[in-house]
């Protein structure tokens, strides 16, 4: 018996039907089941926030199918990693990986898996907290099917800590009374292995029999840990707070979130960085100030460090939650990209395109270009999209003081020809 193990890692489920949560994919007849079962497994994206079981699915999947298992953190792993694999993948002839924070993968490194996962030589399981839609390269992501893992119900939090106690050999040689647990799940966050080491050192006391009450739960804790952990992921839950309080018009509950990153020792940087995406993705047009500043705010900490960045930090997260708002441009990029995917790569209008040699110009490339700058108000009606999508509106100003002046700005100019 390994008794140097974490409680999380003793009592990990090695099999299917050990597997606690996520039934819309592990449950009978689900898709993951049926995979599992048919030993059929593509490569794949797990997306979920922490502790709700992507790495012990993973592991499962690669004891049920018996193929070679690796595991790599793309936090310290490279390109020479993923290329001693794909070479070890020639001689088992199927091998899978599991690369954890896939997101954290550049380019580059992401590029090096495509040949063998497209080739079915290395089955990919990748697992993000953030949206691989984002993350993950478009030509990866499309190799890849992505599921979603939910966050764990209480009851699923139940049997996970019932299962630990009726199993773990350690935790069996105690009497454990579970008079409460509400205090136990409220500072798990519903992270199961937040959970489990919590119960852990709740149980490593010398006295036989542990009564968990959530008094004693409380105590235990605000003496023990901090609830806070900048170094792994518990960091999800707080910015998804502090970034939907900004886009919410509300600077108090901004600064209170932003005051519980402060303290728990959130990287400044990682905060502005969330900043300068709220001021364009929240308020864009509406505000563009916000813009600037946001960026300023990210050069401006860098200058000064903690603790006086805590003032800037919080000047420009009151501002951005007190601006008008606005996501028309957000909504405009994700809609022509959309339209890119669906229409192909249409052709550029031949006046529109660039002529630096003759046989271009033989080929009018750029003949019947008007240059707007010699024409009244700067302006000459012309079409500037692929005649496939001639006339589609994208950018869709938003109803606030500064983005209807674009509204009526753009209407003078273009008349009927778009949408405004």
């Amino acid at each position: 018996m390994t008794t140097n193990k974490p409680l999380a890692e003793r009592v990990r489920p090695k099999k299917l039907s050990e597997y606690i949560g996520q039934e819309h994919l592990t449950g009978e007849g689900a898709v993951l089941f049926e995979a599992i079962k048919n030993k059929n497994i593509p490569s794949m994206i797990l997306w979920g926030p922490p502790g709700v079981g992507k790495t012990t699915l993973a592991k499962i999947i690669g004891n049920e199918l018996g193929l070679q298992f690796y595991q790599l953190s793309a936090v310290s792993a490279g390109v020479a990693e993923v290329r001693k694999i794909i070479e070890d993948a020639k001689m088992f002839g199927k091998v899978l990986l599991f690369l954890d924070e896939i997101h954290r993968f550049n380019k580059s490194q992401q590029d090096a898996l495509l040949g063998a996962v497209e080739n079915g030589s290395v089955i990919l399981i990748g697992a993000t907290t953030e949206n691989p839609s984002f993350e993950v390269n478009n030509a990866l992501l499309s190799r890849c099917q992505v599921y979603v893992l939910k966050e764990l119900e209480v009851d699923s939090l139940q049997k996970i800590v019932a299962d630990a106690i009726a199993h773990d050999e350690l935790l069996k040689q105690k009497k454990i009374v579970l008079q409460e647990t509400d205090a136990m799940f409220m500072f798990s966050g519903g992270d199961a292995r937040k959970l489990l080491n919590i119960l852990e050192l709740i149980c490593n006391q010398p006295q036989q029999e542990i009564v968990v009450t959530n008094q004693t739960v409380t105590k235990l804790l605000q003496q023990k840990i901090a609830l806070y952990d900048k170094g792994g992921e518990e960091h999800y839950n707080i910015i998804s707070a502090f970034i939907k309080s900004m886009r919410g018009s509300d600077p108090n509950a901004t600064v209170y979130w932003l005051a519980r990153m402060l303290d728990g020792g959130e990287s400044i940087e990682f905060i502005a960085r969330r900043m300068i995406i709220l001021a364009s993705e929240d308020i864009g047009n509406a505000n563009p100030n916000a813009l600037l500043l946001a960026t300023n705010t990210f050069q401006a900490i860098q200058i000064i460090g903690m603790p006086e960045a805590r003032i800037i930090l919080s000047q420009c997260a009151t501002y951005l939650a007190s601006s008008v708002k606005s996501n028309a441009s957000y909504l405009a990029i994700d809609e022509a990209m959309s339209t890119v995917k669906k229409t192909g790569q249409l052709p550029v209008p031949l006046h529109l395109r660039n002529a630096p040699t003759k046989l271009m110009k033989q080929l009018n490339y750029g003949k019947d270009y008007a240059y707007a700058h010699v024409f009244e108000n700067n302006f000459i009606e012309q079409e500037f999209l692929p005649e496939k999508i001639a006339g589609t509106t994208f950018y869709d100003p938003g109803n606030n003081a500064r983005e209807n002046e674009l509204r009526i700005f753009l209407k003078n100019r273009w008349k009927e020809k778009y949408e405004y």
